[in-house]
């Protein structure tokens, strides 16, 4: 059986330069998110497992503007980047508190995705429904 794809949702950003939690901000009239326009994309496209990367602070938050909700649609999971969460023999260096970056998110939701193909996308960017259908068909390709 073939694995389906996994859609990543970089979403534990601080905000420190917007100055809040700019995944959980409306961006029209509508009360809508930039990442509702992304979500509602990929899904078009084929993507029914959403792994959303996050920080526990927010995760109250999160689920309540934006998990709960795309839950109805897609299966959802959260990771947690976690500044504990490094290959063996290494650790952070004394005092970041900052997170470590992309490679260090997607390695910290490395159990969530599970093995599966994926494609990773900032939760406050958006991309267009022909990113999406390009990826999921790339994703879903056989491989030699």
């Amino acid at each position: 059986m073939k694995k389906q794809p996994v859609l990543v949702l970089l979403a534990a950003g601080m905000g420190s330069r917007y100055g809040g939690l700019k995944q959980i901000d409306p961006i029209d009239a509508a009360g809508n998110l930039i990442i509702d326009f992304s979500i509602y994309d990929a899904i078009r496209a084929g993507f029914h497992d959403l792994v959303f990367i996050i920080k526990h602070e927010i995760e109250q938050d999160f689920m309540d503007a934006i998990g709960s909700r795309i839950s109805r649609r897609a299966n959802v999971k959260c990771a947690f980047q976690e500044m504990n969460k490094l290959p063996h023999g290494l650790k952070a260096p004394e005092g970041r508190t900052k997170p470590l970056g992309t490679t260090h998110a997607l390695l910290c939701a490395g159990e969530a995705i599970g093995g599966r193909p994926f494609c990773a996308i900032n939760a406050d960017d958006y991309y267009g429904p022909t990113a999406y259908q390009r990826i999921h068909q790339y994703l879903c390709s056989p491989r030699p």
